[in-house]
């Protein structure tokens, strides 16, 4: 299994001079099997130059799983070329919305409905198929089996278990460590302290001995108390999860739009320290960086 990172960054694309190390395109994360069997973890602008390479050699088939349907994970689908390409075959996975009562079919045609873009999904040249999923639906592809588990964001966000060659990922796409919500001495403190300490299980149990884990890393632990309920985790808690589930590797990622190359250089090396013999091994992603977990 080779794993490639096209898009590193949250919330928007931020390309420029001081982001050319750890990148400037929203999240998409490229998984390749040994037999050359492709699948592709979120739709951020990092998933177009994918596209450029795969509608190079012609009609291309691949699996999309979406996390969850915020602009920064969706937005580079309308410009995934192999949806232009006759004879290319593209299956999307994703959660429901819940609130429009809509498959993950919306994520790709409702932003390509008038006005908002000129090609709408009915002039896609590919075969495209939808496959909206339910937590713990394994999808078995033949290649691998990738299973959804429901995390914590303010949408419906899907990380992926994804057993290829022998070998394990896990990416949390969005994600803000459970916690409770009301404060001790309220009336429902207690039982939503014991439903968060399931879900801390249930996720906990399914990651152990992953050999990588991607996790969202946005804040720093001082960022992430003044943010709590935003939907996202700090770098801090990031790698807490990798030790706690004994991951071969831990990748931060969806690094903070305001973030230079030159901040996180100096973030990275404080982790280092910070976390010097602890037994985490651990990466912030990078555009462009390959691994082989």
């Amino acid at each position: 299994m080779r794993v490639r990172f096209r898009g590193t960054r949250g919330s928007l694309p931020v390309p420029g001079p001081q982001t050319v190390k750890y990148g400037g395109n929203t999240t998409c994360i490229e998984v390749r099997a040994d037999d050359g069997g492709l699948l592709i973890l979120d739709a951020g602008t990092g998933i177009r130059e994918l596209g450029r390479e795969l509608a190079a050699d012609g009609p291309a088939i691949c699996d999309i799983f979406i996390t969850h349907t915020h602009w920064d994970h969706i937005s580079g689908l309308p410009f995934f070329l192999p949806l232009f390409v006759p004879g290319s075959r593209v299956t999307l996975h994703g959660p429901a919305d819940p609130l429009n009562m809509t498959g993950i079919e919306a994520a790709l045609a409702r932003q390509m409905e008038y006005p908002f873009f000129p090609v709408r999904t009915a002039e896609l040249a590919a075969d495209i198929h939808y496959h909206t999923l339910v937590e713990g639906e394994t999808v078995d592809l033949g290649f691998a089996r990738v299973t959804p588990l429901l995390m914590n964001h303010p949408a419906p966000n899907f990380g992926y278990l994804v057993c290829c060659d022998g070998r394990t990922l896990f990416f949390t796409g969005d994600h803000e460590p459970f916690g409770n919500i009301y404060l001790p001495g309220d009336d429902d403190f207690e039982a939503y302290a014991a439903l968060v300490e399931e879900r801390r299980r249930v996720v906990l149990d399914l990651l152990r001995g992953v050999d990588l884990l991607i996790v969202d890393a946005q804040y720093t632990p001082e960022e992430y108390e003044r943010k709590k309920g935003w939907g996202h985790g700090s770098m801090a808690t990031a790698l807490e999860l990798g030790h706690k589930a004994g991951a071969g590797l831990t990748v931060l990622t969806h690094h903070d739009v305001n973030r230079t190359d030159a901040d996180l250089d100096g973030l990275d090396a404080w982790l280092r320290a910070r976390w010097k013999g602890r037994g985490v091994r651990f990466e912030l992603a990078r555009e462009g960086m390959e691994l082989r977990p």
